[in-house]
């Protein structure tokens, strides 16, 4: 099972705040089991209350808060673009949002990077 785009951003806000699956659940009041399953996506869709809990222990920045608040609801968003966000931290949220609405035909998707960079001309901006 492919890891779900959730599961990438939760996994890398836990692993940034060097804690381990117990000490998150522990810290936010929520079954480690809980936890471990939304990262691997064998569930998705965590309520609004598990949300912020997660949101007040892994304390993450702005952007990072609206993208798990946006990925609670979009569990189809392409990993990949999650991925590439991630590590690139020059990538808005609104680019992210609004690439991660894209619709495709066929199962091919462009590269993340080609996607924001079609995003920020369809914005006016420079890549």
């Amino acid at each position: 099972m492919a890891e779900p785009a959730f599961g990438i951003l939760l996994r890398h806000l836990r692993e940034e705040r060097k804690l381990s699956l117990r000490e998150v659940a522990e810290l936010a009041e929520v079954d480690h089991s809980y936890i471990y399953r939304l990262e691997t996506g064998e569930k998705d869709s965590p309520s609004e209350d598990v949300i912020k809990r997660l949101i007040k222990v892994l304390k993450p920045n702005p952007r990072e808060r609206e993208m798990l608040q946006f990925l609670a609801d979009h569990a189809e968003t392409d990993p990949a673009l999650v991925q590439y966000s991630l590590e690139n931290a020059n990538v808005k949220f609104e680019e992210f949002e609004s690439a991660a609405g894209v619709r495709f035909r066929g199962r091919a998707r462009p590269d993340p990077a080609i996607l924001i960079e079609r995003i920020r001309k369809l914005f006016g901006e420079e890549a």
